[in-house]
């Protein structure tokens, strides 16, 4: 444990109260000082979520009545994505068979990944970005799986416009309504999305004024910026780096329909 701060507190306490009262005082600010350095360049645990996602996709894939093999190779596809070595493969493995027991409580895991994003937002899209292939891996969406996955939204603190703007930038939402046979509010699968619909990447509707269009990007992209994730797998920064592509992209195609700067 350092003590740089406690001695340059205990010195100045000194000089400045001139007693051993001045000297605790200082010594205490100073240890106050240590313990804020060390929480700074205390090493995130990068992988410390991915137990209780592999579980809480266990529980996701068995919301629904049974595990289909759509299902085990996406939650396979994430392994691969994270690019696990076999020893968390296996934990892996382990947490999401677990995941798929009757008694397993998914409140635990839901508190486990709300503890991991420490209420930081980019984390926890970055959470749902994952879960997402899985929620969609048999093409359509359960209403048990959306339950779940709203509830760990409401645990996150993610709105269900945000989280239908994830899922849009992934290619799961909305068809954009000006692609040949779209529809809006029509949920399907990445592979049959023609386009995706640049007003629910931002999270707002097609009615939206030019400021209330700007103030959404500029949310959208402190919220998705890659540089501010810390230290995370690189998979991780690879999608955040991807979605704030995306929100340029739709962002660009809106001041491109509508005509403004």
């Amino acid at each position: 444990m350092s003590i740089f701060g406690k001695v340059v507190g205990a010195i100045l306490g000194l000089i400045i109260f001139r007693n051993f009262v001045g000297v605790l005082i200082g010594a205490f600010a100073g240890h106050l000082f240590d313990l804020s350095v060390m929480q700074a360049r205390a090493p995130a645990r990068a992988s410390s979520f991915i137990e209780p996602l592999f579980a809480f996709a266990g529980a996701l894939a068995k919301s629904d009545g049974r595990v289909s093999e759509r299902e085990i190779k996406a939650a396979e596809a994430l392994m691969d994505r994270l690019r696990l070595d076999t020893d968390m493969r296996r934990m892996a493995i382990e947490r999401f068979n677990q995941g798929k027991a009757p008694e397993f409580d998914v409140h635990l895991t839901v508190n486990d990944l709300k503890a991991w994003t420490r209420g930081r937002r980019d984390l926890a899209f970055l959470l749902l970005d994952m879960l997402l292939d899985l929620v969609y891996a048999e093409g359509t969406l359960a209403a048990n799986k959306l339950g779940m996955v709203r509830k760990l939204c409401w645990a996150l603190g993610v709105s269900d416009m945000e989280l239908g703007a994830i899922s849009a930038m992934k290619g799961y939402g909305p068809r954009y309504q000006g692609a040949p046979g779209g529809s809006s509010g029509q949920r399907t699968s990445r592979n049959s999305t023609p386009a995706a619909d640049p007003y629910a990447i931002l999270g707002i509707t097609q009615s939206a004024e030019p400021r209330d269009i700007k103030r959404a990007y500029r949310k959208l992209m402190s919220q998705h910026h890659p540089d501010k994730l810390g230290n995370v797998p690189e998979e991780l920064k690879h999608r955040a780096e991807a979605r704030a592509r995306e929100i340029n992209t739709a962002y660009e195609r809106i001041k491109n329909e509508r005509g403004f700067n």
